[in-house]
């Protein structure tokens, strides 16, 4: 093929003659792009500040950690799952154990059962507040991203004194919890609990009726139901357009049904209404959270499962049969039985969910993750033509996507 046989491809500055003889010009936004967060582009085609296609293109945050599950014991996987949606990583590992504790048939005791649902609850305020904050400063108010993450401070603290980490806690293990609830974590949850539903006053005290805000998300990145479910959109967004649903109530895990709380929804299916949804939701999360906090049934914090959950560190020490299940599970890892399980749980994004499959060795055969985020983001190419470019921040940040939870 001669040089002069190669199409020309289209560059960030490159105008090309439409048919109706519009001039049209195709422009990178992002991975460098703030409001893209590093790790996104967009290819976008526009003539004059209308977008007439979109096309995403992601990978630039791709890990390979479904494949790394492999060659790691089921135990030590926890660690993988805290890295994929890095704003929830509590959420990912409740989806995970929930998965393998299916496989080996565990019986969770309540305790643990209770503090899973109250540190996730936890995990979709620290979430839903990065997304408040940073959405909000992506379309210019600065102030709400230092409310947001003065709350955000607080509940890292409360995950640094369960598990040592603020972050990439890994606090959930298979058959249970890591460690057993610190002393003293009744008072600081029931503090910072008991305050946060002024907080979000604030938060809508600054954005709700703000003319500014109104003006930047209404009628803005509107998408039909239809075509969300056809791209496989879940989360806030079908929400946000009148459809309730909700893992947590239509397939309830980890005593969900015990708990009393709403499932919000609005209407109106634009950026505007997914702010609403979301704030509604943190005040429901923190509504969960006080019933954990109050109705904390007693008991064991881990499943009584010696070839799967390691012995407590005395008797470790002092019987034999202890220190031979400890030393087997470190250094081998457990056996799962041969099948395979889905497991689905709400994660701040939407439907997370785990594919295992076992084949009755140590390691998993396979593990894969459906992310909300990669759904999500599958809407944006229908979701912003005919926006103007302003409007393509406001619309991508009402998704509210992690990329190492669509990359992986």
């Amino acid at each position: 093929m001669s040089e002069s046989d190669v199409p020309e491809q289209p560059t960030a500055t490159m105008e090309s003659e439409a048919p109706t003889g519009a001039r049209r010009m195709v422009l990178n936004m992002g991975p460098q792009h703030p409001s893209t967060h590093g790790v996104l582009r967009l290819l976008l085609e526009l003539d004059g500040e209308t977008i007439t296609s979109c096309q995403p293109d992601i990978g630039y945050l791709h890990t390979g950690i479904e494949k790394e599950f492999e060659v790691k014991t089921y135990q030590q996987a926890v660690t993988l799952t805290d890295r994929v949606d890095y704003l929830a990583p509590l959420s990912n590992n409740l989806g995970y154990c929930l998965a393998v504790e299916k496989l080996l048939g565990l019986e969770i005791p309540p305790r643990a059962q209770w503090m899973r649902v109250m540190l996730t609850e936890l995990t979709r305020l620290n979430s839903h507040l990065v997304w408040l904050g940073t959405h909000a400063i992506d379309i210019g108010a600065m102030s709400v991203f230092l409310y947001c993450f003065r709350e955000r401070e607080d509940i890292l603290r409360i995950f640094e004194m369960f598990s040592g980490q603020r972050m990439m806690t890994s606090y959930f293990r298979i058959g249970g919890l890591a460690l057993e609830p610190p002393r003293g974590w009744q008072a600081r949850v029931k503090k910072f609990i008991d305050a946060f539903p002024s907080h979000v006053d604030e938060y809508e005290d600054l954005l709700t009726k703000n003319r500014i805000w109104i003006g930047r998300t209404q009628g803005i990145g509107r998408i039909s139901l239809e075509d969300m479910l056809d791209w496989g959109v879940t989360g806030p967004m079908l929400r946000a357009a009148g459809l309730k649903i909700d893992a947590r109530k239509d397939q309830p895990y980890s005593s969900y049904e015990k708990f009393a709380f709403e499932v919000p929804t609005r209407t109106a299916n634009d950026v505007y209404a997914r702010y609403q949804v979301r704030v509604e939701e943190m005040r429901q999360s923190a509504r969960i959270v006080k019933q954990a906090l109050e109705g904390m049934p007693e008991g064991p914090w881990k499943a009584d499962a010696p070839h799967v959950v390691l012995p407590d560190r005395e008797k470790m020490k002092t019987q034999m049969e202890a220190l031979i299940y400890h030393f087997k599970i470190v250094t081998e890892g457990f056996r799962v039985p041969e099948g395979e399980v889905y497991q689905v749980i709400e994660s701040p994004r939407g439907e997370l969910g785990f594919y295992v499959v076992s084949d009755g060795t140590t390691h998993p055969y396979r593990v894969h993750m459906r992310t909300p985020s990669f759904g999500n983001l599958q809407a944006t190419s229908t979701m912003v033509v005919g926006a103007l470019i302003a409007d393509v921040i406001a619309s991508i940040g009402s998704m509210d996507f992690v990329l190492g939870d669509t990359d992986r």
